[in-house]
C-alpha cells in the first residue's frame, strides 16, 4: 500500500520499549514523528536516535511525540538504548517499536524493493493530531537525517494550518511568509495582515510571520 499525503496514518498494535503501543491511542491529540531504522546497533541510526532524545524539549514545545521503529526485538532495542545514551550523552525518552513481524513496515510501505528483505528504509512520517500524514521524507542508509529540517517542516505545517499563508524556500521561524493567492479582498488582507505586505507580483506577496 502506497501512502500519500493526506491519507490517514495506519493504526497498529505492536510491542515497544515502553510496552504495548496502540498507535492512534498513544498518539492522542499530539503531532507525531514516526521514523524507521533498518536495524539496531547501526552507526548512523545511533546518532539519529540520540539527536531525537536531545531535541526532546523542542518536540514537546511543538506538541510532537517522536516514535521509532526497527525490526529487531525489544530486548535488542533496550541494549541499543544503553549504547545510544552512552555515546550520544543523552537519555532516550521515547518508544522504539519492535517490528519483528514487519507489520508496521508493511503498513507504512517501509520495505525497500532493492534492499534486504528485512531492512526497513529510513523513512520519516509527520502525522497531525487528526492522524493525517502531512509530510514524508526518505533517506539512504549512508545519510543521517536532518533534524533541523524535520522541525522546520513541523513549524511550517503548524503555522500554515492556523494562518492563510505558505512558507517560501529556506523559510525558518521569524522569516517573512507568503500570503496565499486565494486572498484578494483588501479588507480581509488588512484584517489578516495588519503589518502589511510587499507585492513582488500579484501572486507573490510577502508579509511578516503572523504569529511573531
Amino acid at each position: 500500500m502506497t501512502l500519500r499525503l493526506g491519507d490517514t496514518a495506519p493504526d497498529f498494535v505492536q510491542d515497544s520499549t515502553e510496552g504495548t503501543i496502540r498507535f492512534h491511542e498513544w498518539a492522542g491529540d499530539s503531532w507525531v514523528v514516526l521514523f524507521s531504522h533498518p536495524a539496531d546497533f547501526t552507526p548512523v541510526c545511533t546518532t539519529e536516535l540520540g539527536k531525537t532524545a536531545a531535541l526532546s524539549g523542542e518536540f514537546a514545545r511543538r506538541g510532537v511525540k517522536p516514535i521509532a521503529v526497527s525490526v529487531d526485538p525489544v530486548d535488542s532495542h533496550r541494549s541499543w538504548i544503553k549504547d545510544i545514551n552512552e555515546t550520544q550523552d543523552t537519555t532516550v525518552d521515547f518508544p522504539i517499536i519492535a517490528d519483528a513481524d514487519k507489520k508496521v513496515a508493511a503498513l507504512y510501505d517501509m520495505i525497500h524493493p532493492n534492499s534486504l528483505v528485512n531492512a526497513t528504509v529510513r523513512s520519516v512520517f509527520i502525522i497531525d493530531p487528526k492522524k493525517a500524514i502531512r509530510a514524508t521524507l526518505t533517506y539512504p542508509a549512508s545519510t543521517g537525517r536532518n533534524f533541523d529540517e524535520i522541525l522546520r517542516v513541523i513549524d511550517s505545517l503548524q503555522l500554515t494550518d492556523n494562518h492563510k499563508v505558505a512558507t517560501p524556500a529556506n523559510w525558518k521561524q521569524g522569516d517573512d511568509v507568503v500570503i496565499v493567492p486565494s486572498i484578494t479582498d483588501p479588507q480581509e488582507l488588512a484584517e489578516r495582515f495588519p503589518r502589511g505586505f510587499k507585492a513582488l507580483k500579484p501572486y507573490l506577496r510577502l508579509t511578516p510571520q503572523p504569529n511573531k
